[in-house]
């Protein structure tokens, strides 16, 4: 993280570190300044835009920006605290906003999800954000710098959308890459008898992950619907459709993350259901066996047929006898257990 950090002297000093950026017509024109300037910048360029990130401030560190830009104390106790739900609150002089950016790992033992929480005050002249654990500032400032012309005459609604854009494209990525984590294991869940425990258990893990993935993800196209309301006076004509863009894509990322939850419960059950047919299939073999061993035990032990074998009454025959039962169990249980059934 660079950038400058951020105080506030009542007698004690929070510091966190922040990130600060004015744009002017689609340029950044300072960067890295530090935030006592802020006030002093935007005032002497009147149509710039601040882009401020703030990282794992304290109440203390917001409390400077609290009363530069006017934020309602409750938006700065949500942006504080961990675990917001995905929204958009209006207030008097800004909006917040709580989203999160996501990021899967497919190629462990099992699929996990790594995400960051990030609180947004969004005014006339700027957006302010918060990020609650590392984020990836680099991705979202080549987001912006990517379209000057759009950014030249959007102001702050330009900032708000390639957040969003950001961050959507990166939920609507984790998504397809565990859809298609779950191709690569398709096979190995449907062969016959049923699949091995590190597949049935990575089975387990992508159906756990896509509902960790969905509670990000799901919000998001009412949040966005909610930015393209007139009386917001955030989204102009210019930026509509690309807000719609974002909003198409947070919904294909809400449906592939639904088809995909669908499929790898489809998949669990049919792998359930071969399990079932297989042992099945192995009960009834064991029971076909024990009742042919069965008839020739009972009539043995009826009529008392107990013959003598070789080395009857002696040391020698016992331990040979006691031999052939131990390695014959043991032949017998190394079997079943490389079969699976112990």
């Amino acid at each position: 993280m660079t950038g400058r950090t951020l105080g506030h002297s009542d007698g004690v000093e929070p510091v966190c570190p922040t990130h600060t950026r004015l744009y002017e017509g689609g340029k950044v024109i300072a960067e890295n300044f530090a935030t006592d300037q802020i006030a002093g910048l935007l005032k002497d360029n009147p149509d710039a835009v601040l882009w401020l990130d703030l990282y794992d401030p304290d109440e203390n560190g917001l409390r400077a920006v609290q009363e530069e830009f006017g934020l309602h104390p409750l938006a700065v106790e949500d942006a504080v605290h961990d675990h917001q739900r995905p929204k958009l609150d209006r207030y008097p002089d800004h909006l917040f906003m709580n989203v999160y950016e996501v990021r899967v790992r497919t190629d462990g033992p099992v699929p996990s999800m790594q995400q960051t929480e990030i609180s947004a005050f969004i005014t006339s002249r700027a957006l302010i954000t918060v990020h609650k654990s590392p984020g990836d500032l680099e991705a979202l400032m080549r987001r912006w710098d990517a379209d000057i012309e759009l950014s030249a005459t959007s102001g702050v609604g330009f900032l708000v959308y390639g957040m969003l854009d950001v961050v959507v494209d990166g939920q609507y990525d984790a998504a397809r890459s565990l859809d298609e984590a779950m191709d690569a294991t398709e096979d190995d869940m449907l062969d016959e008898g049923g699949a091995p425990r590190p597949v049935r258990m990575y089975g387990f893990g992508l159906r756990k992950t896509l509902a960790a993935l969905r509670r990000p993800v799901e919000p998001m196209a009412d949040l966005i619907a909610q930015m393209l309301r007139p009386d917001t006076g955030l989204v102009d004509e210019s930026l509509t459709p690309y807000f719609r863009d974002v909003d198409d894509h947070a919904r294909r990322a809400t449906e592939t993350i639904d088809g995909a939850r669908d499929r790898i419960n489809g998949l669990l059950d049919a792998d359930l259901n071969e399990q079932s047919n297989a042992l099945n299939v192995v009960t009834r073999k064991l029971a076909a066996w024990a009742a042919i061993i069965a008839v020739p035990t009972a009539l043995t032990g009826f009529f008392g047929q107990n013959l003598p074998y070789w080395g009857y009454g002696t040391t020698t025959g016992f331990v040979v006898s006691l031999a052939l039962i131990l390695v014959s169990a043991g032949i017998l249980y190394a079997y079943l257990k490389r079969r699976g059934w112990l």
